[in-house]
């Protein structure tokens, strides 16, 4: 046998464990080099873990569900095997004259199981090196594999749901991902931790759908990308952070450390739970980049192959509640970030201008940021600053 481990991959400094989400392969079958064999849940992304190299799965050491640490061994992959009869030692094959040497040793195989048992303890979720084997020099037979129950460290898949019923009144009990765990848990420190006051402003969106709706097909051909409000909401952002650096700034112990750089965290709705990737240098982007971005961001999210780098950082983050209708939140602060700004739902609302009413685009603006170093003073003027720019987008053109 030529055997090759599969171990869980390297994680971030941050990161001390994983967790196991649902094997894609069972033992006894075939494997083909880079295939994904299963994916590994961080508190941030989700990484998968590819076949080191062409074979037959002759083990898996670790069930769904489990938590894992970097270079921990998953499961094994014999590379000269076929399939059915992967599992099954190469001893097997020898003469009996030949194995008497190692009996006279006292030469125990564990973790070895004939073809048959390998079928069954892939069936029920067993890894062969869990089960004691009765068989020669301790090899798994068919008789210790019916016999055999899952250890106790296997634990259930995270998504699968515990369900009860109580006098006719359904429940479901399903365990946190990871990341919603991690999110969960930052969220409250960041709510102990800061001293969280959100300012609110109205903003007249009549110029910026006007200056969407007028070149939009254009911009479209052009670039191979919709033109959103997005790219419009982190330019004015980038503007008002530039004229006011203490809200791109973020606490480190008794220290501000100023940013001389831009890097705005968009938060995006993924099936496990929120995460803010990272505009790198938002400063030096075009619409059209940001937009391209922001697409590549939300279609990565969905199928959960953000990278750790596209997750790490910021020094201000932007959440746009309005995609799903919110009229008015109260954002959290993503430390160490000591600013975030709140986005809603565009609406016709009748507004007085000039001393007449009339009916303009209007959304409503929220910006929370942390009082222990962002006065009111500099709060208001950067979300009036951001105001001006998208109500009189020429301003982002000139930088005023």
């Amino acid at each position: 046998m030529a055997i090759i481990d599969v171990i869980v991959p390297q994680l971030s400094e941050s990161i001390s464990e994983a967790t196991l989400l649902e094997w894609k392969k069972k033992v006894g079958e075939a494997v083909t080099q880079d295939e994904t064999l299963i994916e590994v849940e961080t508190d941030k992304v989700v990484l998968e873990v590819p076949a080191p190299a062409s074979g037959v799965i002759v083990e898996i050491a670790e069930g769904d569900g489990s938590t894992v640490v970097a270079e921990q061994l998953l499961a094994k992959i014999d590379t000269e095997a076929t399939v059915g009869v992967a599992a099954a030692p190469a001893a097997e094959a020898a003469p009996a004259a030949a194995a008497a040497p190692v009996a006279a040793e006292s030469k125990t195989v564990s973790g070895v199981a004939s073809p048959a048992a390998s079928k069954i303890l892939s069936e029920k979720g067993i890894s062969a090196g869990d089960v004691a084997g009765s068989g020669r020099d301790g090899r798994v037979t068919k008789a210790d594999a019916v016999s055999a129950s899952a250890p106790a460290k296997s634990v259930a898949a995270p998504a699968a749901p515990l369900s009860v019923s109580l006098d006719g009144r359904p429940e479901q009990r399903v365990p946190m991902t990871r990341l919603r765990a991690r999110v969960a848990e930052r969220l409250l420190q960041s709510q102990s931790e800061n001293a969280i006051l959100t300012t609110f402003n109205e903003v007249n969106m009549k110029a910026v759908m006007d200056l969407r709706n007028k070149y939009k097909e254009k911009f479209e051909k052009e670039h191979g990308i919709k033109l959103g409000f997005m790219s419009f909401f982190v330019k004015a952002a980038v503007a008002a952070l530039k004229k006011y650096p203490i809200l791109n700034a973020s606490v480190d112990g008794k220290d501000i450390v100023y940013h001389g750089y831009f890097d705005i965290g968009i938060a995006v709705g993924s099936p496990r739970g929120l995460v803010v990737p990272i505009l790198r240098n938002a400063d030096q982007m075009s619409i059209a980049d940001i937009e391209k971005k922001i697409a590549e961001f939300g279609a990565k999210a969905r199928d959960g192959k953000l990278t750790l780098d596209e997750l790490t950082g910021g020094t201000f983050s932007i959440s746009n509640g309005g995609t799903f209708g919110s009229m008015l939140s109260t954002p959290i602060i993503n430390p160490p970030q000591a600013a975030i700004l709140g986005i809603h739902a565009t609406k016709e609302r009748a507004v007085v201008e000039n001393g007449q009413i009339v009916i303009r685009p209007i959304n409503f603006f929220a910006m929370s940021y942390d009082h222990r170093i962002i006065d009111g003073r500099e709060a208001v003027l950067g979300l009036v600053a951001m105001k001006e720019a998208l109500e009189d987008p020429q301003r982002l053109l000139l930088e005023l």
